[in-house]
């Protein structure tokens, strides 16, 4: 599909690529078995300019366009789903509210030292009891002078720990029902009172850490308030339409390796004295696995267009990520089918990518979320 990009764009896909091939791939295996952060991966991250490919240069980015961040995702999660998960929430929920909602004060502290990567930023909604629900927050925010008095939790939260900036909800106004009410603030990690859990251990994303945040009178300036006070739920409903967009191409790249795997498999493997590929049961499997890929990566880059003309596109985004998800779960499960006993097996590939691949269909808003979000646009 690169005939739909522009010189740019294959420049940015090509290095990706490179990137992916020749220095995330060869480690990939051992970080996942070690639960290991992937700090070298990042660092170059930085250097190649994809933890801010997105933002502009005024603000320390690259300056690319949406569509740019969603090939870097592609290309690594064709190889790596946990450094393109902590890619995702790096730019599109850390970056970009900061991007939407920031002063040019708090962008200049904050943003372009995460567009740059030399911080990392995380992204604080889900609560013990505000999941979906994320208007249920009950983190608090009360404000004591010049300052926010902060206390409650967060969980689930990705690069938790390795984060110095995190972006996250609280309470300010409790006679407020529902998400009013509910405000956005930056804090920065080693505050007094703010502490971080240990890392989850997870069914997959094995080197993306994730967990909890406690806040026990933390208090915070009043200029870290981002946005318009008890205005918080926008910042972040717009961030996940951004983060969408990001998990989607996540999607779009995990399932392109599945298939590339099941390709080479399948022309290698041997039964009844052929290769498996010959059989129209596995042909078959490819053909549609193939075409799914496919559909999704054009709508992908349809939606992501969007994003980058200005458009509203929150009922496309979240069609987008329901349907990204699924695809990409029902395409590796073909994959590791046509894998047999082997798939099932940790000495091969596809084993990971199939633990990897359920977060995709609840990170960012479940696929229930999805259909509430995609079944109020068509009632409207």
């Amino acid at each position: 599909m690169s005939y739909f990009l522009s010189e740019e764009q294959i420049l940015i896909q090509n290095t990706a690529r490179d990137f992916a091939i020749n220095e995330v791939k060869p480690v990939t295996k051992e970080l996942d078995e070690k639960h290991e952060f992937p700090t070298a991966l990042v660092n170059r991250c930085a250097e190649l300019g994809f933890l801010g490919v997105s933002i502009p240069e005024k603000w320390g980015g690259a300056g690319a366009d949406c569509v740019s961040e969603c090939l870097v995702i592609e290309e690594i999660a064709k190889v790596n789903g946990s450094l393109a998960l902590i890619i995702d929430a790096h730019c599109s929920l850390g970056c970009m509210p900061l991007l939407h909602a920031g002063n040019e004060a708090q962008k200049t502290k904050y943003l372009i030292p995460a567009a740059k990567g030399e911080k990392i930023m995380s992204f604080g909604l889900t609560e013990p009891t505000a999941g979906s629900d994320a208007g249920g927050t009950k983190t608090t925010a009360v404000l004591d002078g010049d300052h926010y008095v902060i206390n409650g939790s967060k969980c689930w939260i990705t690069n938790i720990g390795v984060s110095k900036t995190y972006i996250i909800t609280a309470k300010t106004d409790l006679g407020m029902k529902g998400s009013r009410g509910i405000s956005a603030f930056i804090l920065e990690a080693g505050t007094p009172g703010f502490t971080v859990g240990e890392p989850e251990k997870k069914m997959g994303l094995n080197s993306s850490y994730t967990g909890e945040l406690f806040f026990n009178n933390v208090r915070v300036p009043k200029e870290n308030l981002l946005g318009e006070l008890n205005q918080g739920f926008k910042v972040f409903m717009q961030g996940l339409d951004e983060g969408r967009i990001a998990i989607s191409a996540m999607a779009v790249g995990m399932a392109q390796g599945a298939l590339d795997l099941a390709v080479a498999y399948a022309k290698e493997r041997q039964q009844f004295g052929k290769p498996i590929a010959s059989f129209q049961g596995t042909s078959f499997k490819l053909a549609e696995m193939q075409a799914n890929i496919d559909l999704t990566r054009t709508y992908l880059y349809r939606v992501a267009k969007m994003r980058d003309l200005g458009m509203k596109y929150t009922t496309e985004a979240a069609i987008l990520k329901m349907f990204s998800s699924e695809m990409c779960v029902n395409v590796i499960d073909k994959s590791l089918q046509i894998h047999g006993g082997n798939g099932y097996s940790k000495g091969f590939d596809i084993e990971r990518f199939y633990r990897d691949a359920k977060l995709l269909m609840i990170g960012e808003g479940t696929s229930e979320v999805c259909r509430i979000v995609i079944s109020g646009a068509v009632l409207a």
